[in-house]
């Protein structure tokens, strides 16, 4: 093979394996904003329930209620879609530059927020 054909190649999967890890970062963000919306409409579910089985009971909202987790798993899957957009871009040119930079932190700090997200999400589901 030629020389410049091998770069072109490379250039050409590498640009692919781009494209592959954006999908992968918006199907978990689909999956975020699935769980969210689920998770807020599940509470309201039994919310509808408890009110239909004891009517007089009224019980005081807390910050932390099936809704606001949920609201904070769709919003958190939002800001993941820009976010994940905005990394295919830096790589894309980072490709093509041929200075590619792994950036780990936007790794640690998504996986973070989800898993703080997930643990006050499983009182909901208990």
């Amino acid at each position: 093979m030629s020389n410049e054909r091998m770069p072109k190649i490379d250039r050409q999967r590498e640009h692919q394996a781009n494209e592959r890890t954006f999908l992968a970062w918006l199907r978990t963000s689909i999956a975020l904003i699935g769980f969210g919306f689920a998770i807020a409409r599940f509470g309201l579910f039994m919310r509808q329930l408890q009110a239909a089985i004891a009517p007089q009971d009224s019980s005081s909202e807390s910050l932390l209620n099936s809704q606001s987790v949920g609201i904070s798993l769709v919003i958190v899957g939002i800001v993941l879609i820009a976010l994940a957009a905005w990394r295919y871009n830096q790589v894309f040119w980072q490709i093509e530059r041929s200075d590619y930079q792994p950036n780990r932190l936007i790794i640690w700090v998504t996986a973070g927020i989800v898993i703080v997200l997930g643990v006050l999400s499983i009182p909901f589901l208990l």
